[in-house]
């Protein structure tokens, strides 16, 4: 997989080194033509003081014009060839450079979100990966509440907070794929039913249910998704769930430590 980029960016170079070469061979030819060209004239001038002569000239130069005909037909098809091999060496460098920038991306947004333990940004950056590299216009990111098996949404984006309903773990398109750990994708590129999302990423550490990011509509630019989104899915379905985790876990740490040192500072009155 790795050896694709190089060997695409070596074959797109060489054909930037082979068109001097190609030039050079235009260049000889046209030299050649004109020489004919010369020939051919003072031939013609010393042809036309006899007919038989001038009878043999004619048939050289039919024939002389029939071979150049073949190679005018040959270098054609030769520069067609190169400009072919010119073009799709030009969209394959178009094709890596586009999927180094992905992967790029896709490192991006794993740092990104390994970059905090505050909470509320974590959900901020996991909204942002969704909007900008996702494309989705309306979503929302659930999580579970263990003692009581409900999914609440917790940040959204496209419609308010309160908008998207909750939901049981195991019942519903959006229970049963935080249940199971499956991803569900719909072939459709928008839901109105906010009980029926598009695509639903369950977020899960170690087996453990966690939440999901629940996708209901695509902006208007975006027709589907490309491999690139399902990668992001799979990525955000490992790293924004273990994000998600170690921030609210020591969101929880931070609270209690706070309640534990006011009850320290109250008994030292």
């Amino acid at each position: 997989m790795k050896d694709e980029p190089v060997r695409g960016a070596e074959e797109f170079l060489s054909i930037f080194r082979n068109g001097p070469e190609f030039a050079r061979e235009l260049i000889e030819e046209n030299e050649r033509l004109r020489r004919d060209l010369a020939d051919i004239r003072g031939r013609q001038e010393s042809a036309a003081q006899s007919p038989e002569q001038w009878t043999k000239l004619r048939h050289e130069l039919l024939a002389r014009i029939h071979m150049l005909e073949q190679e005018c037909t040959s270098v054609r098809e030769r520069l067609g060839h190169v400009e072919q091999e010119n073009t799709q060496f030009a969209q394959r460098y178009i094709e890596i450079e586009e999927e180094s920038n992905n992967l790029a991306n896709l490192y991006v947004a794993s740092y990104q979100l390994h970059s905090t333990l505050d909470f509320d940004e974590v959900l901020k950056i996991i909204t942002e990966i969704v909007i900008n590299l996702v494309g989705a216009e309306v979503f929302a990111i659930y999580l579970l509440d263990d003692a009581t098996g409900n999914l609440s949404a917790v940040a959204s984006e496209g419609m308010p907070l309160d908008a998207f309903p909750s939901c049981v773990l195991g019942v519903g398109t959006l229970g049963r794929s935080v249940e199971k750990a499956e991803p569900h994708f719909a072939s459709v590129e928008r839901s109105d039913d906010l009980d029926e999302p598009i695509v639903c990423v369950p977020l899960a550490v170690q087996g453990r249910p966690l939440g999901a990011i629940a996708v209901f509509s695509l902006l208007s630019q975006k027709s589907g998704f490309s491999p690139l989104d399902f990668e992001l899915f799979d990525m955000l379905g490992g790293h924004a769930a273990t994000a998600v985790f170690a921030a609210r876990l020591f969101s929880q740490s931070a609270r209690k430590l706070n309640t534990i040192q006011g009850f320290i500072d109250l008994l030292a009155k």
